[in-house]
């Protein structure tokens, strides 16, 4: 009996000893490896335990580095709300913007892994663009603008952002791994991932709100390959019984659901509607040449919190300092685009943004923009300008208007247009 014990007693000594060699051998193996790594002036990680802490937290302190304001990070589960989309798209109400009901589009959203199968995690960032001019804007400014498109296009902008972000991880790392980078570009529902890594709550104005800094956000993701730590999501609704969004919504856009009808939203009209703008709410565009920021203007967390941006990225390039509508009816197609170049607003083209220009000087009401509109109207080759152009003649009013109008009809032989002058010379009778 002793001597099984005195046996087990030299084997226990012997298996432990070669378990302690084993563990020496790969902490010096470690440390040499990351003294190699350290001496050609890459910082590695080691692989120990404390490796999925330190590369979150690297993650996150890098992304702060590189401009983004807010930083998460969340699962690449199926979000919650999926049936909520579902009943949007049911109802027509994404508008124009038919790849979003594709079922690719849908099976994407619904099961985000289908775009990157090896994904572990979703990082997920908020950048601010609010502006000192936006913040300070006065009502009578004669051109407005959404504050996010007043300087470079976000898309160029933050794309590049992430990129160097996965660049510094994988140097970190020492090697590369699956990832893809979105900014309000592919099939992920943006603000359910934000809310759920911790960044904050979906608005009633379908807005995500932060609750110290507002809504002025610009969100863009990274997909990883990468086991980083979730954050806890943001649970609570702080929207309360306030409806401020709804009631300043010129267009009714904004649903009870916390969606939009985008048939009706300034944004959508402006930007994404490549046609007609429905006449019955034009006179609602305002001032709204390109976007709109009216349910943001109003939000109590805005009013309170949201602080103006320095990144030199979102800052007014010249052309939109002090924007007037003549000079956006003036755009010529052959020389529009160079002082927009990289701006939000070629999205539209040049003739969606002369069509919009021309509801703005119609709103306006002003005589001055008629020498401008005439050019248009009987000059344009584009049937949608001509066609806008008469509309903001018939808003102006008077008798040089008038005049022109009956000009026009004469000469017009597209038929869509004869139908805009005759409304604009006889409003309500046609």
């Amino acid at each position: 009996m002793r001597v099984d014990f005195r046996y087990r007693q030299s084997l226990f000594a012997l298996s432990l000893q070669s378990r302690l060699l084993k563990v020496a051998e790969v902490v010096t193996t470690e440390a040499i490896i990351t003294l190699n790594a350290e001496s050609n002036g890459v910082q590695t990680l080691s692989k120990s335990s404390d490796t999925r802490h330190s590369l979150t937290a690297f993650a996150k302190e890098e992304a702060h580095r590189l401009g983004f304001d807010l930083v998460g990070v969340t699962t690449p589960d199926a979000p919650p709300h999926m049936e909520v989309y579902r009943r949007w798209l049911a109802q027509g109400h994404h508008a124009g913007m038919h790849y979003m009901a594709s079922e690719r589009a849908i099976s994407h959203r619904e099961k985000p892994r289908m775009i990157l199968p090896e994904c572990k995690s979703v990082l997920v960032t908020g950048t601010l663009y609010l502006t000192p001019e936006s913040q300070n804007r006065k009502d009578n400014t004669r051109v407005k603008v959404a504050s996010y498109a007043l300087g470079e296009d976000y898309h160029l902008v933050l794309t590049d952002r992430l990129r160097r972000l996965v660049g510094s991880l994988e140097a970190r790392l020492g090697e590369s791994f699956p990832h893809r980078t979105y900014t309000d570009t592919g099939p992920l529902l943006e603000r359910e991932f934000a809310q759920r890594s911790g960044l904050g709550w979906i608005g009633k104005n379908s807005c995500l709100i932060h609750p110290k800094k507002g809504s002025y956000f610009l969100l863009a993701e990274v997909m990883l390959g990468l086991d980083l730590i979730p954050d806890q999501p943001f649970t609570s609704d702080h929207c309360g019984n306030c409806t401020r969004c709804i009631e300043a919504c010129p267009t009714d856009c904004i649903l009870p659901n916390r969606t939009i009808d985008s048939s009706r939203c300034i944004s959508y009209l402006t930007i994404e509607e490549k046609g007609t703008i429905p006449p019955e709410l034009r006179s609602d565009l305002g001032k709204w040449l390109f976007g709109c920021d009216i349910c943001q203007q109003v939000c109590p967390w805005n009013l309170r919190f949201a602080a103006a941006s320095t990144d030199p990225a979102f800052q007014p390039r010249e052309m939109l300092r002090s924007p007037d509508p003549g000079r956006f009816l003036e755009l010529a197609p052959e020389k529009w685009r160079p002082p927009l170049r990289n701006s939000p607003l070629e999205r539209p083209r040049r003739v969606g943004l002369v069509r919009n220009a021309c509801i703005v000087a119609g709103n306006s009401g002003d005589p001055v923009h008629i020498p401008r509109i005439k050019h248009l109207l009987f000059s344009d080759t584009d049937e949608l300008v001509r066609a806008h152009a008469a509309w903001a003649l018939g808003e102006i009013g008077g008798r040089e208007s008038k005049l022109l109008l009956e000009e026009a009809l004469l000469d017009e032989a597209e038929e869509s247009v004869r139908e805009e002058i005759r409304c604009a010379l006889h409003p309500g009778s046609v």
